[in-house]
């Protein structure tokens, strides 16, 4: 089997490994690393710093306010130095190369004051988008087994964890809600046994990079989409991150590909995305994602599709129990079909009745729209109608050259407007 499934090109792919006490993931790096490993992959794997300097001797307790200040502070110049080493081998490896991080920068943030996490950012010229979003390709967060799994909670094991089971929850939180508002979050929780745990982590993994495991890894999680009728208060919200968000669609050599560029970012600070997506082999749809420089995406935007509006959206991003959501807010300039348009997005294996307990009870959800064409973010930028165009995209599944021919489509405007 090959191990990129729609390119040669040879990926550095950095991913964090993060979560609460006992939530598996020492046992989640070694299967990890064995499987890439199999896959031809050299693997990589960051150790946790708070580990190394704390099984040095140093205890919280002992220190005082501007001690333990600086020991953040200098916990997470030691973190970046660290990676950079691995990040800079990775570089040079002439093989695909997985970087497992044992948690990364902004785990740090979950054991700081805003007030002090702020100041440390403003002294150290950093950003969280540069250290959240540019820094990593993928977060996957392994949930602790105080949240779910009570039974199998322990801390024997482990010489730095000392935390019971309700202080184990409480961090489990906190190291979640840091990483909320990466583009690429997963949460593995505790809904079924261990074993099937390991193989969601490294199924959600495969799924981003396009590798096709077969059936070797049981539960399958895939994107749901609901239609949703309003913007509630923000006060109805859990912690949220807000997104400002640009998509450009490409021109393609062929009517099987979509190509598109994403601009994503918070507070003037942006990452860029190259994607394409096109059918696979097996009759699913695969996508390719390319982190892009700022000059690689202004010499991108030449190849811009003049039949597709520009796509604006605010994207929050928002965790109900352990659950992670992405919320797309249509904004204008753009066609008016996707005026007053709101998308809500997560990844899971559930279905049926299962799958409608886990939405966020403070939004009004019209409906689910997975997979339906009139939802599709291609279709939505189109300029031309939908009734006339030869363009409209009805599915990357079917084979069949047909599904990107207009119908005779007749039928409301998608948010309910005439």
């Amino acid at each position: 089997m090959k191990n990129m499934a729609a390119t040669d090109v040879k990926k550095v792919y950095k991913l964090v490994l993060t979560g609460g006490p006992c939530g598996g993931k020492t046992t989640g790096q070694a299967r990890m690393c064995t499987f890439f490993e199999n896959l031809g992959w050299k693997v990589f794997r960051v150790p946790e710093t708070a580990t190394v300097l704390l099984s040095g001797g140093i205890k919280f307790s002992d220190l005082t306010t501007d001690e333990a200040y600086k020991f953040q502070e200098n916990l997470l110049r030691t973190m970046i130095q660290i990676e950079n080493t691995f990040f800079e081998l990775g570089k040079s490896c002439t093989r695909n190369c997985l970087i497992i991080c044992d948690r990364g920068v902004m785990d740090a943030s979950a054991f700081v004051s805003k007030e002090k996490w702020e100041r440390m950012m403003k002294t150290n010229n950093w950003n969280p988008v540069e250290l959240r979003d540019n820094r990593y390709n993928h977060i996957v967060h392994m949930v602790s087994a105080a949240n779910g799994a009570e039974p199998f909670y322990s801390t024997e094991d482990h010489a730095c964890r000392s935390e019971g089971v309700d202080l184990a929850r409480e961090l489990d939180y906190k190291s979640a809600a840091a990483w909320i508002g990466h583009p690429y979050f997963d949460v593995i929780d505790n809904s079924t046994d261990f074993e099937n745990k390991m193989n969601r982590m490294i199924e959600c993994v495969c799924q981003k990079l396009g590798i096709d495991t077969g059936d070797r890894l049981s539960t399958t999680s895939k994107k749901v989409k609901f239609l949703v009728s309003e913007l509630p208060p923000d006060s109805s919200f859990p912690a949220f991150q807000d997104f400002d968000v640009v998509h450009h669609y490409l021109q393609c050599a062929g009517p099987r590909v979509q190509a598109r560029l994403r601009k994503r970012g918070q507070n003037g600070h942006f990452s860029y995305i190259h994607t394409i997506r096109r059918p696979h082999l097996h009759g699913q749809s695969i996508e390719v994602k390319t982190q892009l420089t700022h000059r690689d995406y202004l010499n991108m935007l030449t190849q811009r599709d003049d039949a597709h509006f520009t796509i604006y959206k605010k994207r929050r991003c928002f965790l109900v129990n352990n659950q992670y959501f992405q919320m797309d807010i249509y904004k204008e300039p753009g066609h008016p079909r996707c005026k007053g348009l709101i998308l809500l997005e997560t990844y899971t294996s559930l279905t049926g009745d299962k799958l409608k307990g886990i939405l966020p009870k403070f939004l009004k959800i019209v409906k689910e729209v997975t997979g339906h064409p009139d939802y599709s973010m291609f279709n939505l930028s189109l300029k031309e109608d939908w009734s006339n165009t030869k363009k409209f995209c009805y599915s990357l599944h079917d084979q069949d050259e047909g599904d990107f021919r207009a119908k005779g489509r007749s039928h409301k405007m998608i948010n309910g407007k005439a």
